[in-house]
């Protein structure tokens, strides 16, 4: 994300091998050994009145459709900006810090029950402002829907169809035996929706509320955002008074082996920070933070 690294021996194309770790963390993927054992769940919302009113205006000058979920992809890259153990993955039992930011989610090319779906991923950089998010987020689902069935994770999925029963569940082992060893195909990683620093889904454009979604043991992703529907609730006032406000909740889960609960701690306010103070998203940050060797 930062400074371009030299690649060692014992990292992946997607990761680098961290080194200097603490030995609990260092044994936590041992004795947790995978996602579903060590999934982590978190449950916040925001009062949306200051966010609202940042992407009205957006909108009016010359961002049409941008919304929540740009403002939340954003605010993650900022938080992975100043603490990059988040972008942490754990595969064959060590932990790596990802070399990119790359954001997997689910479309529907069309707002119907039987309408086919596609995978979107996407690369970010840790300067990234909200435009940034928006023009990029905006390129690659027009670029989804234009290709339909021969987008890259759709061709792969019906490539491995073709294959019998029998012998997908061999060729699916096998991919997670050379995932393992960070020997899977650059190809299949490229367009595999299991490998990325996040999965994001706006339930909130369905009219849903946000839910807890569990973590793929394939591939390597150590977090899922989900965001809801707006909702009305009453708030407590610093001067005693009750006033009604408009929020969105917001669940994440996360792969606990990448960072302890105070680090995490610290992650989860200066998400809900930045996404309560959305103007602070029109400026690249300044530093970036490295993760430890």
């Amino acid at each position: 994300m930062g400074e371009t690294r030299k690649r060692r021996f014992g990292d992946r194309r997607d990761g680098r091998r961290l080194r200097t770790l603490d030995p609990y963390t260092a044994l936590a993927p041992f004795i947790m050994k995978t996602r579903t054992d060590a999934s982590n769940f978190f449950s916040d919302s925001i009062e949306i009145e200051e966010a609202e009113r940042f992407l009205r205006e957006k909108r009016r000058n010359g961002y049409p459709g941008l919304g929540l979920l740009h403002l939340f992809i954003a605010s993650y890259i900022r938080v992975v900006a100043q603490y990059p153990a988040i972008n942490r993955f754990i595969s064959g039992q060590r932990v790596y810090a990802r070399n990119n930011i790359e954001f997997v989610m689910i479309i529907k090319r069309e707002m119907k029950v039987d309408a086919a779906e596609s995978t979107v991923k996407m690369t970010f950089d840790a300067h990234d402002t909200i435009t940034d998010v928006y023009n990029k987020l905006n390129a690659e689902i027009e670029k989804v829907k234009a290709e339909g069935d021969d987008a890259g994770t759709d061709s792969a999925a019906r490539a491995l169809l073709k294959i019998p029963r029998f012998f997908l569940r061999f060729a699916i082992g096998f991919l997670s035996f050379l995932d393992y060893f960070g020997r899977i195909p650059k190809s299949l990683m490229n367009a595999s929706p299991f490998h990325g620093s996040v999965i994001i889904t706006d339930l909130g454009s369905i009219g849903l509320p946000a839910i807890y979604h569990h973590l793929y043991n394939f591939g390597n992703l150590p977090a899922f955002i989900s965001i809801g529907s707006k909702r009305k609730t009453y708030v407590l006032q610093k001067d005693g008074t009750v006033a009604e406000k408009k929020v969105v909740d917001y669940r994440l889960t996360v792969d606990e082996r990448i960072c302890d609960g105070f680090y995490l701690s610290q992650i989860f306010k200066l998400f809900k920070a930045i996404l309560l103070k959305p103007g602070t998203l029109d400026e690249p940050i300044e530093t970036v933070a490295e993760d430890v060797d």
